[in-house]
């Protein structure tokens, strides 16, 4: 729970460029992977040691808190790189370890650092929420329940004074949207089975996103799947009903997506920001959830729906392989200088036309993601309304644009 005494809403940093879109758009804390020993380790490009000093830096200046997700399946031969993760970690200052093996647990314990339960170890009672209660501060529950059940358990919390190691009481984080899986709370195999490559691990071939037939072993009949892709459920989204949501007692809502682009961190966290927000102020309408889904179509998912929160029994699975998103970026140019007393920046055109009248994404490690319309320009020191490739182009910014910064042109799909 924040200082506010609002939830805390908790969004994925996949690299620099998602960090800072996150900072940006009203996050209030932060989750990210160094380098393995996370469940994003193949989906992403993840942060190294070195980053860790320069994440708490940022974060802290914001009052954002930061958490190291080090979730995965530990080996013994993995001990001497977490005990390194976490001393590392509270060095620089990070608020919290997500963990779910007992090695991280205790490594993190043993310097006095926070930690918080993952998902991966399925917590789905009270009962376990006492015992997790010893070690942990926050604990994030299996996506399987409804709120019904989630709401039982944050009331058992109050009623017994559950508290958790910092002697506050023990704080329920549930996910709020993004990319789900078939299996209980990602605990799958298909990958390890097929290619070797762990789910458990952070290395998930993404297996159930693919297109299957069905054969009958004793007849050979076929049967061509060919309406949805059975296994791979669409995205959560519990934005449309994030009213009961947070009645159900929950302090942290996180939001899926460390392995997915910056401009979906920008969407998905200043779209659960503002919600959020206009819950609290009771300016929560019809209205504004129909602009708000909107919204979050024009970003990278495979359709919507709302986990088992409602009480479904069954998924709720995707139509195509990919991305539903009624928008796209398409590849521009990048920066090449930027003049700071007329917050004026040149790029070099490499790929795609822009004119006036277009909208752009500019994004970058320190930038973040910046989007505007272009409303003027110059083109090889000329006003004109169109450039294309090989040109120069110049535009007035309200924000610092950095050499190698990337221009994208926003279209419609």
């Amino acid at each position: 729970m924040t200082p506010s005494g609002k939830i805390e809403l908790m969004a994925p940093a996949g690299n620099f460029e998602s960090l800072q879109a996150a900072l940006d758009n009203g996050a209030d804390s932060v989750y990210f992977g160094v380098e393995q020993l996370n469940m994003r380790a193949r989906a992403t490009i993840n942060f190294t040691l070195e980053d860790l000093p320069e994440i708490a830096k940022r974060c802290k200046a914001q009052k954002v808190r930061t958490y190291l997700t080090l979730n995965t399946i530990i080996y013994d031969h993995d001990l001497y790189v977490v005990k390194t993760l976490v001393s590392k970690a509270k060095d620089a200052g990070i608020t919290a370890v997500i963990a779910s093996d007992q090695a991280v647990i205790a490594s993190a314990r043993a310097i006095g650092m926070e930690v918080h339960i993952s998902t991966q170890l399925n917590v789905t009672n009270v009962e376990t929420v006492k015992f997790y209660s010893l070690f942990a501060d926050t604990i994030v529950l299996s996506r399987e329940l409804s709120l019904r059940q989630v709401k039982k358990i944050t009331e058992q919390i109050e009623k017994e004074q559950i508290k958790g190691p910092s002697g506050n009481l023990v704080e329920i984080e549930i996910f709020g949207h993004g990319a789900l899986c078939m299996a209980v709370s990602g605990k799958c195999y298909l990958s390890l089975h097929s290619h070797n490559s762990s789910a458990n691990r952070g290395a998930c071939k993404q297996n159930c996103r693919k297109k299957y037939t069905v054969i009958d072993q004793e007849s050979g009949f076929e049967i061509e799947i060919d309406n949805e892709y059975m296994m791979s459920p669409k995205d959560l989204c519990t934005l449309d009903f994030l009213d009961q949501v947070i009645d159900s007692g929950i302090k942290v809502l996180k939001l899926e997506g460390r392995g997915r682009a910056p401009e979906y961190v920008v969407m998905v966290t200043k779209t659960y920001r503002e919600a959020i927000d206009s819950f609290y102020n009771g300016t929560f309408t019809k209205e504004k959830i129909n602009q708000w889904m909107e919204d979050l179509s024009t970003v990278y998912n495979r359709g919507f729906w709302s986990g088992y929160y409602l009480g479904q029994k069954l998924g709720e699975w995707s139509a195509n392989p990919g991305s539903n998103a009624t928008q796209k970026k398409v590849y521009v140019g990048k920066g090449v200088h930027f003049f700071p007393k007329t917050n004026i920046a040149e790029f070099k055109i490499e790929a795609y036309d822009i004119k006036i009248g277009d909208k752009i994404m500019i994004t970058g490690p320190t930038t973040g993601v910046q989007e505007l319309v272009i409303n003027e320009m110059l083109v090889n020191d000329n006003r004109l309304e169109k450039a294309s490739k090989g040109d120069s182009c110049t535009l007035k910014l309200p924000f610092r644009v950095r050499n190698s910064d990337k221009l994208y042109k926003i279209v419609e799909q």
